[in-house]
């Protein structure tokens, strides 16, 4: 299999066996997150608190030690400031670059650091979260899993000594798996993997790697958790002229998202410029999320719970719409000030809410349409996301696979793909780039794609010097210690290429024996040479192929040698008309 340009990618045997083994990490990584967050959730919220958040149809919590009875509704203004303190201490103590949601520190690994990610993130990012969320913390799963997926991917390239390439590749590997897995959603989380690295692309190379290992995550965490999708829903009745309103949802979750994004990151830039340790940010975040689910605690921790009540046509149109912009600003204060978590789950709350309240007034304006409120939210929750994280094809099918509805697809598309239209730029993940071409994993790529536009006929130059067979390599190196040259094509009396010289054949004959030894005996006599309507992008893999840094150029017809084409040149013609291209 090779990448769309440059670099060649090979789905090795090696690699496969490897993806396989970041799917079981992946998998029981997974697992390991479910249960320490529901430990965390029945000791903050159960225990403490007398708080049971409610849970989604198709997954209940694995930790029962305690049982709610009293509610204690103000100690939700303190309890996710206490896990916000612990959170923030373990992160900033031991691996800063857990802090927030972990999927924008994938990308930026992906993009920038080769996918190097170091190998405590993992356990400190599983810990942290944990204990944000469970705290009651306004996050999601999706951060934290994609950087423990991604940190195990990471790791096993590191000790299997793999290539660059391959460890970006297992890395992306690994976050898909971890996300796959939690959220019963292997395709979905595919795909998610390889679109959420751009705004306007995607990562095929990582496709089919990321698919072997999101699979066996996936069956590893329904082994044991179990295979039942985690939201009950209706099952879908298509109506043709309810289309148009699943449009209009779109465009609203579209302008929705950008709300979101834009005052997600004025708090956080607002939380950059305290001038306190960072240790005690996620606190304030906490103390502030408090504030909200003192009056409404729906907004705390994941809220998928409330996502099914919304389903089900059990909540009021007044608390969906408060609801929508109370997750915002819990959201924004719990992972903006520096805790740990994802921004999937409040995503997918957020517009789903949106779309069950869009879907209770249509209801109501249009009472013989037969709509299906629990429609509407499905709906919301994927075109939410799709403008929000510039993912609309993974956010498609993950909302499909959670519901175990792929009827929906037809309204979640026009839904999504408006959102993503109308929502522009603006993206909650800015580490992001537009496409691969402003990826450096891609530079190269790029570089190739330039040459390609170019023939050796427009770089090469036509004075070259030619040595013959008979010639001594006394006599060749006396050339190359006058005219610098390090490269020579062997001719025959008409000039036809017979081979190339190299100094490194020179000197690896002894001095001595260097006047008695002739070129013919030492020379290279594959066909290293390249034809004028060559393009340089050819020329340059040659090169790089048999380590030189020249080539000759050859009439195609009788095989003359009629130039030279060198690095050099070819790196004049990236530097002049490469940029001119571009432009």
């Amino acid at each position: 299999m090779v990448s769309f340009a440059g670099r060649y990618f090979y789905l090795s045997k090696k690699l496969i066996i490897l993806s396989v083994m970041v799917g079981i990490i992946a998998g029981i990584g997974a697992i390991i997150f479910k249960i320490l967050l529901d430990l965390s959730t029945n000791f903050f919220l159960v225990f403490l608190a007398g708080y049971e958040p409610p849970a989604p149809a198709g997954e209940e919590s694995l930790i029962k030690f305690f049982t709610a009875t009293e509610f204690r509704r103000a100690l939700l203004f303190f309890i996710p400031a206490i896990g916000g303190l612990f959170s923030g201490i373990i992160v900033y103590t031991f691996a800063p670059e857990a802090e927030g949601h972990g999927t924008d520190a994938v990308i930026e690994a992906y993009h920038r650091q080769k996918g190097e990610i170091r190998s405590r993130v993992p356990i400190i990012k599983t810990i942290a979260s944990a204990i944000t969320i469970g705290s009651g913390g306004s996050a999601g799963r999706e951060g934290p899993i994609a950087q423990i997926g991604a940190g195990f991917g990471s790791y096993i390239a590191k000790k299997t000594r793999t290539s660059a390439r391959e460890r970006e590749i297992l890395t992306i590997a690994g976050a898909a798996a971890g996300i796959g897995s939690i959220f019963k959603a292997p395709f979905g989380g595919s795909l998610f993997g390889i679109e959420v690295l751009y705004k306007e692309d995607y990562e095929v190379d990582a496709f089919i790697p990321a698919i072997i290992s999101t699979f066996v995550g996936y069956s590893i965490y329904a082994l044991f958790i179990g295979w039942q999708p985690i939201f009950s829903a209706p099952q879908y009745i298509f109506v043709p002229f309810q289309l148009p309103f699943f449009v209009i949802l779109g465009i609203l979750c579209g302008l929705l998202a950008r709300v979101y994004v834009w005052f997600f990151y004025f708090i956080h830039e607002s939380f950059k410029r305290l001038e306190i340790p960072n240790h005690f940010k996620p606190m304030i975040g906490g103390l502030l999320t408090g504030a909200i689910a003192v009056f409404f605690p729906q907004v705390i921790g994941v809220g998928y719970g409330y996502l099914q009540e919304a389903m089900n046509g059990n909540l009021l149109l007044e608390i969906m719409l408060i609801l929508i912009f109370a997750k915002i600003a819990a959201t924004s204060f719990s992972i903006g000030s520096g805790g740990s978590g994802g921004v999937f789950a409040p995503s997918i709350v957020i517009g789903g809410m949106a779309g069950g309240l869009f879907g209770t007034i249509i209801q109501y304006l249009f009472p013989n349409l037969r709509v299906q409120i629990g429609i509407f939210v499905i709906i919301g929750m994927a075109a939410f996301f799709a403008g929000a994280a510039k993912v609309p094809i993974a956010s498609i099918i993950m909302v499909s696979e959670m519901t175990w509805d792929y009827g929906i697809l037809i309204p979640a598309i026009l839904a999504s793909i408006m959102s993503y239209i109308i929502a522009g730029e603006l993206t909650i993940y800015r580490s992001q780039v537009r496409n691969k071409a402003e990826s450096s994993v891609h530079i190269t790529d790029f570089f190739y794609i330039t040459l390609s536009k170019f023939k050796v006929s427009e770089a090469m130059t036509v004075d070259v010097l030619c040595v013959e067979p008979e010639n001594t390599l006394d006599e060749v190196e006396k050339f190359v210690a006058h005219y610098g040259y390090s490269l020579f094509p062997v001719v025959d009396d008409n000039g036809k290429i017979l081979g190339v010289i190299t100094l490194r054949e020179i000197v690896k004959v002894p001095y001595k024996d260097r006047k008695n030894k002739t070129v013919q005996e030492v020379m290279i006599k594959d066909n290293i040479y390249i034809t004028p309507n060559d393009s340089l992008a050819r020329a340059l893999m040659l090169m790089i192929e048999r380590n030189i840094t020249k080539l000759p150029v050859i009439d195609p017809k009788d095989k003359r040698v009629i130039g030279l084409i060198t690095m050099r040149d070819i790196s004049k013609v990236v530097y002049y008309k490469g940029l001119e291209l571009i432009r």
